[in-house]
């Protein structure tokens, strides 16, 4: 991520549902990927926890009860995603949440969308 914002600056990812590269996270420069209201924010990343991550509505309800991480692997890179050229790609792990996470996400209420 370092080496991608040293080249185009600030980043964001997004997920989507989608087949294909679809299914993968997209790196993109920040602000280039028009993020909307159907959009939910997951958190951030990087060294700096500065990289947001937004993911598609009908993704997040089906993968809302799982700790999503972003990884790097070396590979050809999805179709629009900054990583492409570089030959990593980005991938999702993910575990479901224990009980106790669960219901701290609950109480926290809410995430934030694009709205």
């Amino acid at each position: 991520m370092a080496r991608l914002e040293a080249m185009h600056g600030p980043l964001m990812f997004h997920q989507s549902g989608g087949c294909c590269d679809g299914s993968a996270p997209m790196c993109y420069p920040a602000g280039e990927f028009r993020v909307g209201g159907q959009d939910v924010l997951l958190g951030h990343v990087g060294t700096r926890g500065d990289i947001p991550v937004w993911i598609g509505a009908a993704q997040f309800d089906y993968w809302r009860h799982t700790q999503v991480t972003i990884d790097v692997v070396p590979g050809r890179g999805a179709g629009f995603s900054l990583e492409g050229p570089e030959g990593m790609r980005f991938i999702v792990r993910s575990r479901v949440f224990t009980d106790e996470e669960a219901d701290a996400l609950e109480a926290a209420g809410p995430p934030q969308t694009g709205a």
